[in-house]
């Protein structure tokens, strides 16, 4: 299970590094096989390669009412693999998707990760900040 913020910097060539929390468990559940794709929300999805699998069943079986959003998922989708060092490519197609060029938070949500441009990222959540806060959420204690 994959949670908490992290701020990356990419190289010149591409490259982020995994924060290294969560090497330990893409390698002992992955391999070091990762998978990045498209998010609808414009920051791209990051999935250890069993998530993918389990994930790319579940888009295949969608109806084709929802072609696009294959072609969103699947059209689009890399697998990657972390290097030596802990670092992963990301492609240029995939970074200008998403509009990342140097800064990005890289967001553990769970069974993937999402990874954003920093700039992108900080004015979307401030934004919801101001928003109201959703109904499923009002019964929650903060």
């Amino acid at each position: 299970m994959f949670q908490g913020a992290s701020s990356l910097s990419l190289d010149a060539k591409g490259r982020m590094s995994m924060p290294t929390r969560h090497r330990d468990v893409l390698s002992a559940t992955a391999a070091d096989q990762l998978t990045i794709t498209k998010h609808p929300h414009g920051c791209l999805m990051i999935f250890a390669r069993p998530e993918w699998e389990k994930f790319r069943e579940r888009i295949n079986s969608l109806p084709m009412s929802a072609q696009w959003w294959k072609r969103i998922f699947l059209g689009n989708a890399m697998d990657v693999e972390l290097d030596s060092t802990g670092r992963v490519l990301v492609s240029p197609e995939l970074r200008a998707a998403a509009g990342i060029t140097k800064d990005a938070v890289l967001l553990g949500m769970g069974n993937y990760f999402e990874l954003w441009d920093h700039a992108t990222y900080a004015a979307q959540e401030a934004q919801a900040m101001q928003g109201e806060m959703p109904e499923v959420l009002k019964d929650f204690s903060f």
